[in-house]
């Protein structure tokens, strides 16, 4: 898929649903953590363990979460593998949530809408 492609995708009427279903993908406490920790640089499951404080397990799977939807990437190091963002756009992203709640987080946080 190239650029053009995607970029007719996102003008496309199903563009909301994607750009939803992006959200989504970010709305998990665990899978934001384990982004922020990628956001300073490439780590092990190990080093994203301590960075997190969540488990060896959980970090597994949302890393595979992440890498099956294109938001991390991996590389082999001998018998390690270390994991970084795959697009420096998504630490803007998390960068641009945080400046937003700046303004916005009492609003957020009493709105009981939002919660699971």
């Amino acid at each position: 898929m190239t650029t053009q492609d995607v970029q007719d995708d996102l003008s496309a009427p199903d563009a909301l649903e994607l750009r939803a279903k992006l959200f989504r993908g970010l709305g998990d406490p665990s899978r934001l953590a384990i982004l922020d920790a990628l956001v300073s640089g490439e780590r092990s499951v190990q080093e994203i363990v301590g960075d997190t404080g969540l488990s060896q397990p959980n970090v597994s799977n949302h890393l595979r979460c992440l890498l099956d939807c294109g938001l991390v990437s991996r590389r082999s190091e001998g018998r390690f593998v270390r994991y970084r963002l795959a697009d420096r756009q998504v630490a803007g992203l998390i960068h641009d949530a945080d400046r937003l709640l700046a303004t916005t987080a009492t609003g957020i946080n009493n709105c009981e809408r939002y919660t699971g």
